[in-house]
Parts: C-alpha cells; structure tokens; sequence
C-alpha cells in the first residue's frame, strides 16, 4: 500500500479503538466487509456484526454475510425486516431511503443495546457525500458513526486496503438495494423485487457482474451493464437472457445505451 492509504489504515484502528465497542451494520457488501474485518481485528469481540435480512436485500447477500461471520468467529446478529409491511416504503416516494434507512438503523441501535454494545456504525465512505442520499440523514438524526467516512477513505482506497487484508469482496461488484432498481413512485412488491433479484443473477452467473436490471412498471427490464460487455451481452448471450427474463415474466428486455451508473434512477429527480 502507498503511504497516503497506510496513514488512512492507521487512522481508522486509531479512530476505531477510540470507541470501546462498536456494532457494524453488515450486508455483507465492500465497504461494510471491509469496515467489519478491521473492527474485529481492532476490537475484538468487542465488534459485532447486525445484519438486517429483508426482501429489499439480494438473497446472495445474506448468505455471504453469513458465511464470512462464521468464517472470521465474528459474532453476527441477524434482524427480520419485512419493508413490505411499511406503507410509506412500499409507496416508494423520492425519500423511500429515508424511512427505511430510520426503520432499520433504529432496529440495529436496539440490538446494539441489549448486547452491551456503544456505538453502531454503517459503511459509508467519502464517495458517498455528494449523490442524492436522503438515508445519510436518517443516519445523521439516529447518531449513526461512519467510520470509514470520518477517515477520508475513498471506495478505491477501501479495496485496496480489502486485497491487502485478503478478504474476498475486494473486487466484488457494489450492491444496493432491490428497491433501487424500482423507480420513484411505483409501488414496491414482493413480485417485483424476485424479477429483479433473479434476472441480476442471470447475468452474474454469465460472469456480467455490475449489472443492474431496472424494472419499470409492470414487465419492463432495462438492464444498465459496462459499456465494454455490449458485445458479449448482445451478441453472445441476447437470446438465452431474453428467454429467461421473459419466464421471470419481463415482457420486453432493453438495454440502457449509456450503460451501468450509480444512482440512474436519481437522474429525474
């Protein structure tokens, strides 16, 4: 590691044994993989692991987070949210991330409390000021730390410092919830997030990982990918992905010409 990235290293431990205890939000994803390994390398049993297990999450997400829990003797809390029972959420308004950020962040204060445990902290990182976020907000009113935001540490730096500490998720696609692949103001269901959570593993399993697969209205996908995997998404693998997109019940396939970006759905607001 160059020395920029090893003085951020130093300064997260440092920052981190200041707090006693900590309790990481963990889905399992880059940053808070990253976030939890050098808690419990820094803390001990003294960091702990909340996990919230909701229809909003990959599936494949909950798995892995298990299995590195389990893997690295990191304790693991796992919570059951069902986000559909919450009008405003499944009403998907421009603050949907507000309201369930605050839903399950309050849940994860709870857990952090009857284990003994200070502080929670989320995964956040300097790349994540800036972009349209109301769920930052939510974390600034509940008291949430994010340590690895505190410390100025970049998403590049945070896998660099992930493949020198071994940890598989190093270059592991980022992830966001399903409901972001829904755009603002079409009701969320439990159809709709399988659709989205089964096509996106379509395309992983063809090795297109990063791929996102929006889903407007009823049955249509737009599928956002690296521009530089057109070819083999249109010319190689059109025909099998349009087949089974259409037996998840997608009615037409499409793919988004500017292809894959953080946020898309941010773009009308």
């Amino acid at each position: 590691m160059n020395e920029k990235v090893t003085d951020k290293s130093l300064s997260l431990r440092q920052y981190l044994s200041s707090l006693g205890s900590v309790a990481v939000a963990f889905s399992g994803g880059v940053d808070s993989t990253f976030l939890l390994r050098v808690a419990a390398d820094t803390l001990g049993e003294n960091a702990v692991a909340v996990t919230i297990v909701s229809p909003l999450m990959p599936q494949a997400e909950c798995s892995e987070s298990a299995d590195f829990c389990r893997q690295n003797g990191i304790k693991q809390i796992v919570i059951e949210f069902d986000a559909l029972n919450e009008p405003v959420i499944v009403s998907n308004p421009p603050d949907r991330c507000y309201h369930c950020k605050k839903a399950i962040f309050e849940r994860i204060i709870e857990a952090a409390r009857q284990n003994g445990i200070t502080h929670v902290c989320d995964g956040s990182n300097i790349d994540d000021v800036g972009d349209y976020r109301p769920g930052m907000r939510a974390l600034s009113e509940l008291g949430i730390l994010s340590p690895l935001r505190e410390c100025g540490i970049t998403k590049e730096e945070i896998r660099i410092m992930s493949k020198e500490l071994g940890l598989p998720s190093w270059d592991k696609p980022s992830a966001a919830c399903l409901a972001s692949r829904i755009p603002y103001n079409e009701q969320i269901n439990q159809k709709k997030l399988l659709m989205i959570d089964r096509a996106e593993q379509i395309l992983y399993n063809l090795g297109i990982r990063g791929s996102r697969v929006r889903l407007h209205g009823e049955n249509l996908a737009r599928i956002e990918c690296d521009i530089e995997r057109y070819n083999e998404l249109i010319m190689t693998n059109r025909d099998m992905i349009t087949d089974e997109l259409h037996k998840l019940g997608f009615a037409y396939v499409t793919l988004d010409l500017r292809g894959y970006r953080t946020g898309s759905l941010n773009e009308v607001i």
